[in-house]
């Protein structure tokens, strides 16, 4: 089965638990971050085990539910949830949900993470507007067939992180006075965190924070042509900068801390983003 007859299985299936529902804009949330979802009216949750070809992640912190509202007066489809590479599916299958979001006909893509920071003075709970990225991974969701009905087989990634939707959360953070910092983040395969020495490596290749996830996504969604724009919640210093273990227990708290931050920023900045 093609990846366009897959799409459109999983498309008909949430169309049919969500008559009526066109989604503007997409809304991936990471780690810690799945309670903004909360904030949508009238919402229809379906669990990613009821869409076709779409798999539960097992990592705690993602409830795996596509929920499809509105948020800021804003029909928006949001997967509470990501799937990654390092609990075994291929990229292509952690991207397969972003496509489906793309294929419901969203216009923009907002996608979050928490990651750890690089650079110096970046803070625990801090918020970062991506404006690059290193992908280091070792894999690319669009590795094997292409789907032409789906996008083309060499997408331009020049400009990645959409620049208007970047200048525009740019503008609605300052218009709400919530500082955000800006910077290239690095996906690695995980799931272990990185050692101090491949942090220092990071660092001298242009990073500013690192993740494991989000890269497969922003592919995906340039692959069939819509704007993207990722936030990162800096969760803890990056291996070797901070003076505590790293434990995935800490990674939730602090990304649930910004998750108020982030929502009020997001509420901001989505009437906008669904008229670009």
């Amino acid at each position: 089965m093609s990846l366009h007859q897959r799409l459109d299985a999983a498309a008909a299936a949430v169309r049919a638990r969500a008559p009526g529902l066109s989604p503007q804009v997409g809304l991936v949330l990471g780690s810690g971050l799945g309670a903004v979802a909360d904030a949508c009216a009238g919402p229809v949750s379906i669990p990613f085990a009821d869409i076709p070809h779409l798999s539960p992640p097992s990592v705690q912190g993602h409830p795996g539910r596509l929920v499809l509202g509105t948020l800021a007066g804003v029909p928006v489809a949001v997967l509470q949830g990501r799937l990654h590479p390092y609990e075994g599916w291929t990229a292509a299958e952690a991207a397969f949900p972003v496509q489906l979001l793309c294929w419901l006909g969203i216009r923009a893509l907002i996608l979050t993470n928490a990651s750890g920071g690089i650079r110096p003075g970046l803070q625990a709970g801090d918020l970062l507007l991506v404006t690059d990225h290193l992908n280091l991974s070792g894999t690319n969701p669009l590795q094997g067939p292409n789907d032409e009905a789906v996008g083309p087989r060499f997408p331009d990634m020049t400009s990645a992180y959409a620049p208007g939707l970047c200048a525009a959360l740019r503008a609605t953070a300052a218009g709400l006075d919530i500082p955000l910092a800006e910077g290239v983040y690095a996906m690695v395969a995980g799931p272990s965190y990185e050692t101090p020495a491949e942090v220092r490596m990071l660092r001298l290749l242009g990073a500013d924070c690192v993740g494991m996830s989000t890269v497969p996504e922003v592919i995906a969604a340039v692959h069939q042509g819509v704007p993207v724009v990722a936030v990162s919640c800096i969760a803890n210093p990056a291996a070797g900068l901070g003076n505590t273990p790293l434990r995935h227990e800490d990674v939730q708290a602090a990304a649930g801390g910004a998750a108020v931050t982030l929502l009020r920023l997001l509420t901001g900045f989505l009437p906008g983003a669904a008229c670009m």
